[in-house]
């Protein structure tokens, strides 16, 4: 029986002795694509910020599993080289590093890592032409410094470029949706499909269901009080589309 990619167990989290993340479990396969949706306040970012190892945020009980390894025992940057690559729902401006540096620093991290030559200028500047290209993305923009004067659509295709170029095995996805207008989110939406190959998988976290309807999840799961109350397809963020949380969020 194959290894899943990534196993959480009993999971307990927080942030400034609060705890957030209350006895969460979920486990993802290779190629899959995993959708949590959820009230505004469940915990749905400090998920996120677990798995990628964001400073600040203490883990109090469980396991996380990636490829069969620890995760919490590495550094955020030996999880971005083993392969999570978290898409941000507000990327940051890095004013004084141009795109164009950032990206092939990364590209060649994450090569040297597993004992792949590095690419030299030319062979990155054609690899991110012919990426950029299928996503939109102008030569012109990746020469400005990292999201500096950028709009959120643009923020949010940058992210695409980086998951089509780092191929990530997983790929978290945190409220990709915000801040986008319909064109906006269907470039985006066609950016993660390319990378649908039945090999790397996508952990989606959302609140509203109209990303979903551009990638479609195999499996959806209700995160509320910092567990997964309910799992099931696709059908089920219609369901919550329609019903909302009400029903799944405790009296305080």
């Amino acid at each position: 029986m194959a290894t899943p990619l990534l196993e959480i167990e009993n999971l307990h989290a927080g942030v400034c002795d609060k705890e957030i993340i209350k006895g969460f479990n979920l486990t993802i396969n290779e190629g899959e694509v995993h959708a949590i949706m959820g009230p505004n306040g469940a915990g749905k970012s400090t998920l996120s910020n677990v798995l990628c190892g964001k400073p600040g945020y203490e883990v109090t009980a469980g396991t996380i599993r990636f490829k069969g390894k620890d995760l919490l025992s590495l550094s955020p940057e030996e999880r971005a080289r083993e392969g999570v690559f978290l898409c941000m729902q507000y990327p940051v401006e890095i004013p004084g590093v141009p795109t164009t540096a950032f990206l092939k620093h990364s590209v060649n991290a994450v090569r040297k890592h597993h004992n792949l030559p590095e690419l030299d200028t030319m062979e990155f500047i054609k690899m991110v032409r012919e990426e950029g290209k299928k996503l939109g993305i102008d030569g012109e923009m990746i020469k400005r410094p990292l999201n500096v004067g950028f709009s959120g659509g643009e923020k949010k295709r940058l992210e695409t470029l980086q998951m089509s170029i780092l191929k990530p095995a997983l790929s978290i996805l945190d409220e990709a949706d915000s801040g986008l207008d319909i064109d906006a989110l269907k470039v985006v939406a066609d950016g993660v499909n390319a990378l649908r190959d039945g090999h790397r998988s996508m952990l989606v976290i959302t609140h509203y269901q109209r990303l979903l309807n551009y990638v479609v999840p195999d499996f959806v799961h209700v995160y509320a009080d910092g567990r997964i109350v309910k799992s099931g397809t696709k059908d089920l963020a219609l369901e919550l589309e329609e019903k909302g949380y009400a029903e799944f969020v405790r009296e305080k």
